[in-house]
């Protein structure tokens, strides 16, 4: 699979794990696109809800996507900081143009001095038994939580010092 071509602009759609589509983001501008990785930026998108709302992003974000790891990162750039959502999901798949995945809910929170939060564990709850989620991938999810909390701690990937502010720098040049 080749990835996108850098400077293209593309949709980044998460669904569930029952195949329903949950969140889109319009635009968002490809910085690298490999076959493993692919970095994008956006500022100022418009995201889609399954319930129909929509909404514009706040900042500009750089977003880090990988085939083998069981999250995504996005790093938010902010007057006070980098700010970090980090997405427990499938890795990424891209087709039709879009970078696709499936979000299991359980999300980190990591603030500019590198504490972090776990959100959404009810909700993981919740889903895990509506929709049957195999002990298998339970396994997996928890483990590659475990693994990106290593790269948090270690500044490893997106959360090194200058990733995001480096990444972005590249974004303006697309502008």
């Amino acid at each position: 699979m080749a990835g996108p071509a850098p400077g293209t602009t593309i949709q980044i759609q998460s669904y569930k794990h029952n195949g329903q589509l949950h969140r889109v983001w319009e635009n968002s501008m490809v910085l690298k696109g490999t076959s493993n990785v692919i970095i994008g930026a956006n500022d100022k998108t418009v995201v889609s809800e399954s319930d129909g709302r929509t909404w514009v992003t706040r900042e500009p974000a750089i977003c880090y996507f990988h085939s083998k790891y069981w999250f995504n990162i996005i790093g938010m750039l902010r007057n006070e900081g980098i700010h970090y959502y980090c997405n427990i999901g499938s890795p990424f798949i891209f087709e039709e143009e879009a970078i696709k995945y499936i979000d299991y809910d359980l999300d980190l929170k990591v603030f500019p001095d590198m504490t972090y939060t776990l959100l959404d564990e009810d909700e993981y709850e919740l889903h895990r038994n509506q929709m049957n989620y195999p002990k298998v991938l339970d396994g997996i999810l928890k483990n590659n939580l475990e693994y990106l909390i290593h790269w948090v701690r270690q500044r490893k990937g997106p959360f090194a010092p200058e990733f995001i502010d480096q990444w972005y720098e590249r974004y303006l040049t697309y502008r």
